[in-house]
């Protein structure tokens, strides 16, 4: 008797040291992740300092992840990781990691790494001069990919977009594309959003949608958008990350060239800086009507009601292929 009691004494000794590990495992990568608190104001993007590109492999306690910037925010060293099988990215403190530097093609054979190279061979429509829709623009799911550009305006966000988007289920997958200039002059309008996430009714992806989102009406696209002569494209995409991160969210791995236009050197930029160039085969205020797969393209910012019209009458018609799908599924 007394040594089936000293076996169960083994026993629940054992399981109370396992669970003790797991608990301190748990704790341990909670300190590790970086979440800033819900902004009350506008933070400047200066908020987050010493913003460098890089391409690490990290390593803590068997996990393994894949470092593309370094920064500090209130004197603290942080990294923006990937994981280059689920697509996702997240914030954490760099001394939970032991890194090294690392070239491109150890990305080669994981689906990030084909994920960005594809985009970035993905020509579009290859006018003189620039390419149009040039990237991803289509994914393998049975429903779509719902996204929504945030390009500079004066108008409010079209907060009914987002209602019935969430009217789909909780954490309903939704993509928004933001532009820098729309975010500072949309502090309410983001907050709204961030609201809306933090209560679970949707979960978004943001795409970096460039800093200025440059347009003149009536220049030739060759010259207009990031071609705009001048423009850094580095700029557009590093301080658009820098702005959302000191406003309390993640950039995704995902950038949209404004007006859908760029050129290969464009398309390479975004390589470099490891972004998947996203495109859309169903821009709908352009005529074209979703399909299974299709990445579909709306402006939530008030510069496109009509878009936001055919985006409403496909769902109330049952006519926009379903489920909505979450973006880091589609390449």
């Amino acid at each position: 008797m007394f040594g089936c009691l000293s076996r169960l004494g083994r026993a629940i000794s054992l399981v109370t040291h396992v669970s003790l590990a797991f608990a301190a495992a748990a704790e341990a990568q909670e300190d590790c992740a970086y979440r800033a608190p819900p902004p009350q104001r506008l933070a400047a993007a200066g908020a987050v300092e010493d913003y460098t590109p890089i391409l690490r492999h990290c390593t803590r306690a068997g996990a393994a992840s894949v470092a593309l910037r370094a920064m500090k925010i209130g004197g603290e060293d942080l990294l923006l990781l990937a994981d280059p099988a689920a697509l996702t990215t997240r914030l954490e403190r760099a001394a939970c990691w032991s890194c090294r530097d690392i070239g491109d093609e150890a990305l080669a054979d994981t689906r990030m790494g084909r994920a960005i190279a594809q985009s970035a061979e993905a020509p579009g429509l290859a006018h003189r001069g620039f390419l149009q829709n040039a990237g991803l623009a289509h994914g393998a799911g049975p429903g779509v990919y719902v996204t929504g550009d945030l390009c500079p305006s004066h108008l409010p966000l079209d907060r009914g977009f987002i209602d019935r988007v969430a009217s789909q289920g909780p954490h309903a997958p939704l993509a928004l594309s933001i532009s820098g200039l729309w975010l500072t002059h949309h502090f309410a309008d983001y907050r709204w959003l961030l609201d809306r996430q933090a209560r679970g009714d949707i979960d978004i992806v943001w795409i970096n949608h460039s800093y200025t989102h440059p347009f003149r009406p009536g220049t030739p696209y060759e010259r207009n958008f990031l071609l705009t002569p001048g423009v850094d494209a580095d700029r557009e995409i590093l301080e658009t990350e820098r702005l959302l991160i000191a406003n309390g969210q993640t950039p995704s791995l995902f950038f949209r060239f404004p007006g859908l236009i760029s050129d290969a050197p464009l398309m390479q930029a975004a390589r470099r800086r490891h972004l998947i160039s996203l495109g859309a085969d169903a821009w709908l205020a352009d005529g074209r009507a979703p399909t299974p797969g299709g990445i579909v393209l709306v402006h939530p910012n008030g510069n496109e009601p009509y878009g936001i019209r055919l985006f409403e009458q496909d769902l109330a018609r049952g006519t926009l292929p379903r489920p909505f799908e979450p973006l880091t599924e589609a390449p």
